[in-house]
């Protein structure tokens, strides 16, 4: 079966804050890329992955209700979790062992006000 999960939008209402905050935590560069109105980062450009973007534009509302998106934190999430303040956002979960055997998570609410979660299997 495929993946449950084929692409997902985090809503930022500064791009260039947002685009900030992120290539910080995950330690990466985003590219901004205008798509008529709205304005996209992409997070992940491997094409055999599932992708997502950080997005502004019309009906892009950042939330910390609703659907949570879990990014992967690599092998260990701490040292992406450890980034998040100095970058802007907040820890509300720090990392928390999930049990039988599923890893780790945490969640942070990053500079626009959404919450977002790590996972890692250490």
């Amino acid at each position: 079966m495929p993946h449950a999960l084929n692409w997902f939008e985090i809503p930022v209402t500064d791009f260039t804050r947002a685009k900030t905050f992120y290539e910080t935590v995950l330690g990466i560069t985003i590219a901004p890329m205008e798509m008529g109105p709205t304005t996209m980062g992409m997070l992940s450009t491997d094409p055999t992955a599932v992708g997502g973007a950080i997005v502004q534009g019309e009906g892009s509302a950042p939330s910390q209700n609703g659907t949570t998106v879990y990014l992967n934190g690599g092998d260990d999430l701490a040292p992406m979790l450890a980034r998040v303040e100095q970058a802007g956002g907040a820890v509300v979960v720090p990392k928390t062992e999930i049990g039988n055997d599923f890893g780790f998570f945490a969640h942070f609410v990053d500079t626009e006000g959404n919450k977002v979660g790590l996972h890692s299997m250490k």
